[in-house]
């Protein structure tokens, strides 16, 4: 039988094209700054995104069911309904002091007189 005479070169094609086929990023794109995730940043997100729910839900007299928390690339987004200002700005700080929080986007809403 004849040897290959290429297989090194083979191999390293082989290599190769193995290591560029791991490189994985997410198609969805990115909210805030138009550019998609790679599973890394992905997964940095998800775990700000869970420090800052627990953080919030252990805040004593806040209300954490109505706060919902996004993630992008370390800035910060909450949302909801509080019962006060005081609320607002209490989920504020402690979003702020969660290690890897870039910044923290206010969208939070006082909830309406009528539907307490």
């Amino acid at each position: 039988m004849k040897p290959i005479k290429y297989s090194p070169a083979f191999v390293l094609a082989l290599i190769l094209a193995s290591i560029t086929g791991c490189a994985t990023t997410d198609t969805t794109s990115d909210t805030m700054a138009g550019k998609s995730k790679t599973t890394g940043q992905y997964v940095d997100d998800s775990t700000i995104t869970t420090k800052v729910k627990a953080a919030i839900f252990n805040e004593p007299g806040l209300e954490s069911a109505d706060i919902n928390v996004e993630t992008n690339q370390g800035n910060v987004q909450l949302s909801g309904f509080v019962e006060s200002r005081d609320d607002i700005t209490r989920a504020v700080e402690v979003a702020q002091r969660v290690n890897g929080v870039r910044s923290v986007k206010n969208d939070m809403r006082l909830k309406e007189v009528g539907y307490r």
